[in-house]
């Protein structure tokens, strides 16, 4: 994917990450294109000179981290990118009860108790000006708002579906490791858990004690470790429209791309992506669903939480038989109040994309009920 005025380096998502990481993903990258060195050169310096404070914060609360001890019974919200997984996050942290990992600590996750003052007050000035909402939505970009922890463990981990963004051409060799867990080296899979367990217990720590709400599209297809790491967690997946989720989500890959890359895409490849990570996400998820206890597990229609969102977040509660509700139901009408203003992004449906859709997701029409659309062939 090429574009005559790229975007600021600053933007790129592992900036604020692991130099060691940085540094073996360039060596696995299989060749930088010519275009996009500086980019290199400026992650790998970004990474570099914040190195004294990811060695500080492991000095000062490296033995903090390690006594604070996980909920058991963390929340996990599922489902594919563009479906409402944000939404969904966003009322769930508004329950005083529930702990979130933070954009700040996603953007930093190894500075993130260190830098948690002066540095976050840098970065939210200097991303307000720049971006007061996020770049693939029209959410406001506030850096204590819950967010994705797959952010965090792409600064951590070579093993991330982020890295996607980074080094298109790797794509389904970076989304087979990091989302399906297939052909994964031993040695990239134990450091991903050890950031993982590090990630939600500075988490932890920074909502004193509290249960963590979580949210990563990635883990829609990392069902089953999840259920290892965690006998007790409950789980909520959310689906959406396919054809909105289609269009929804080249809109992400378009405009995230362009501001990680260091090797060109075409547009059609972008799309054989979308559409084969969509296939491969949910019926990795299919799989290993009913290995969910029923009471730890429910199902949520977008459409359903969008029309009715308090009925919804009732259910929820309801079928997980977690307490609060009541209490947390004043959070909850303000924050939808908040956002009764929110327009989202408008997409013109074609025929080309029903097509498309119809063909490589009819099982999604089947599983979660939604209506294709029968497009009328044209003359010959």
């Amino acid at each position: 994917m090429r574009s005559s005025s790229r975007p600021s380096n600053i933007e790129h998502p592992l900036a604020l990450g692991s130099s060691r990481v940085w540094i073996r993903l360039l060596r696995r990258s299989g060749g930088i294109d010519r275009m996009y060195v500086s980019r290199a050169l400026f992650v790998t310096l970004s990474s570099l000179l914040t190195s004294p404070l990811r060695m500080w914060e492991r000095v000062r609360y490296g033995r903090s981290v390690r006594r604070t001890e996980i909920h058991p019974a963390p929340i996990f919200i599922v489902g594919h990118w563009r479906s409402g997984t944000t939404h969904l996050h966003n009322l769930m942290c508004q329950d005083n009860r529930f702990g979130f990992l933070t954009t700040f600590q996603a953007m930093a996750p190894g500075f993130c108790l260190t830098g948690d003052g002066i540095i976050k007050r840098f970065l939210a000035t200097a991303a307000g000006a720049r971006h007061p909402t996020r770049i693939i939505d029209n959410i406001p970009l506030v850096l204590d708002a819950p967010q994705e922890d797959e952010f965090a463990l792409g600064n951590l981990s070579p093993l991330s579906f982020l890295h996607v963004y980074t080094l298109p051409r790797r794509a389904r060799e970076i989304f087979n490791q990091s989302v399906l867990l297939r052909g994964v080296p031993k040695d990239d899979l134990t450091q991903r858990l050890r950031s993982y367990e590090t990630v939600l217990r500075k988490a932890t720590l920074k909502a004193d004690g509290r249960r963590l709400v979580l949210k990563n599209c990635a883990s829609c297809g990392q069902i089953e470790i999840l259920l290892t790491l965690f006998p007790e967690a409950r789980f909520i997946h959310i689906h959406r429209n396919p054809y909105d989720v289609f269009l929804s989500t080249l809109h992400l890959y378009r405009t995230v791309i362009p501001r990680s890359q260091l090797q060109a895409i075409s547009n059609e490849e972008i799309e054989s992506c979308v559409l084969e990570f969509y296939h491969k996400l949910m019926h990795a998820y299919l799989g290993e669903r009913s290995k969910i206890p029923s009471d730890r597990h429910v199902e949520v229609r977008f459409e359903d939480l969008e029309a009715a969102p308090l009925s919804e977040m009732r259910r929820i509660y309801d079928e997980l038989r977690l307490p609060g509700f009541a209490e947390a139901e004043a959070n909850f009408r303000a924050y939808i109040d908040s956002v009764s203003g929110y327009r989202k992004n408008a997409y013109e449906l074609n025929t080309d994309a029903i097509e498309k859709v119809n063909r490589h997701w009819a099982f999604a029409f089947d599983q979660w009920g939604y209506e294709r659309i029968e497009t009328v062939p044209g003359p010959d």
